[in-house]
């Protein structure tokens, strides 16, 4: 065995232009299919973990992919509000041990803006369980105060104490601001590769001020337009919220909790479990990672396809060299098992490559697709399915070389030394 890895290790360096062009093709593709599966599960895993802790999310009656999108990745809108009133009397549940609610439907520079409380930033999880965190500045105290997600501050370049205003609807672009009450950024949350890092955080009471004397969506006179001095006395308990996120004080009573919210009596509300509904729109959108990753995989065939063509086509070039080893005393398998240790060898170093580039191009690309995307992909080492796919490509390399293997076992001595016209 020895005899025939180092008679294959000296027939590829004698071959050296080939074989290299045929180890970066495998190195290449093997890259390619690594890089694009490690893709796949970070990003499977960021978008399950986008909200982590949370039991229950409670909204109007819907779809409940529909309230997930809105509540959570802030896309879309609510089909309707739920009444304070309605907050408060479900948030009184026993076995609830903490609430927030959230507002949405106003914006900033194409940014959504959540009215929330600073329970938000004590309850809100996400990835496995990790808190939000400042990168700069405090929470919201004052009424017009303002915390940036990362994405957000980043984009526009504010920093702490720059002044910003809210527009009115959550379009990209809005022809109605409420420029008469400015918000003052007073805190930069640290990237999280979730939807905060793309919201304009502000208190409930804030959001409610900047609507006061707006009916059915239409913005006061400008002459009736009210003063933030005089807003800071009115009663600005929200009339209605978006959703509320809730915590309980234990997942047994997860099931016992979302029946009573799917049978309130006040108003038609629904609450979903953000795991599910996660997996639910996760099985929508999945598809095209299925795809990509059936590329990738046809990619690496036709890499190997080529050292198989390679291996062929250079068989009939080593007649006489499979004919000289048969001579001095080598056996058909031998020769079988030069051919197959060749393939393997190529694999091999094309496999090893491959997981090279593909670790070279994670630290290229990770701060950039965390700035793009905002997707953190995380550079360790290779998972279970990484390996089970490196195991495969290994695997069919080696059998590849049992074709000219074969071949090349069956040609005769006399076949060998018997030159063609």
């Amino acid at each position: 065995m020895r005899t025939v890895l180092s008679l294959a290790i000296r027939s590829l360096l004698n071959r050296r232009f080939t074989v290299l062009l045929t180890v970066l093709a495998i190195g290449l593709s093997t890259a390619l299919l690594l890089g694009v599966d490690r893709l796949r599960t970070e990003t499977r895993s960021g978008f399950s973990n986008t909200i982590s802790g949370t039991d229950l999310i409670v909204g109007a009656r819907g779809g409940s992919t529909q309230l997930l999108l809105y509540s959570v990745f802030r896309m879309g809108h609510a089909t309707h509000n739920i009444h304070w009133r309605s907050y408060e009397a479900i948030r009184t549940h026993p076995r609830i041990a903490w609430s927030v609610p959230v507002t949405l439907g106003d914006s900033h520079a194409g940014f959504p803006v959540m009215g929330t409380t600073t329970d938000y930033f004590d309850h809100y999880r996400f990835g496995r369980g990790q808190p939000l965190r400042l990168a700069d500045g405090q929470r919201f105290d004052g009424l017009f105060d303002a915390v940036l997600g990362a994405e957000v501050a980043r984009t526009l370049g504010y920093r702490i104490g720059d002044q910003i205003v809210i527009a009115h609807g959550a379009g990209p672009v809005s022809f109605v601001e409420h420029d008469n009450m400015p918000f003052t950024v007073v805190g930069i949350l640290e990237r999280t590769g979730t939807p905060v890092d793309k919201t304009v955080h502000i208190s409930l009471e804030g959001f409610e001020a900047i609507h006061v004397g707006w009916h059915d969506g239409a913005a006061p006179a400008h002459d009736q337009a009210p003063n933030p001095e005089d807003v800071k006395e009115m009663d600005l308990t929200p009339r209605t919220i978006t959703a509320v996120f809730l915590g309980l004080d234990s997942r047994i009573a997860t099931f016992q909790v979302q029946r009573a919210v799917n049978q309130f009596r006040g108003e038609p509300l629904q609450a979903i479990l953000p795991g599910v509904a996660l997996q639910e729109l996760w099985s929508l959108i999945g598809v095209a990672e299925k795809s990509l990753l059936a590329v990738s995989g046809f990619v690496v065939v036709v890499g190997l396809t080529g050292m198989l063509t390679v291996l062929l086509a250079g068989l009939n070039e080593r007649r006489r060299e499979m004919a000289i080893l048969r001579a001095v005393g080598a056996r058909p398998w031998h020769v079988f098992g030069l051919l197959v240790t060749e393939s393997a060898l190529l694999t091999f170093v094309g496999v090893l490559l491959g997981v090279i580039l593909l670790y070279i191009g994670l630290i290229i690309a990770q701060p950039m697709l965390l700035d793009w995307l905002g997707l953190l992909i995380e550079i360790g080492p290779p998972g279970r399915t990484e390996w089970n796919l490196i195991g495969l490509i290994l695997l069919a390399g080696t059998l590849i070389g049992s074709l000219p293997g074969a071949l090349a076992y069956r040609h005769s001595l006399a076949d060998g030394l018997t030159p063609r016209t």
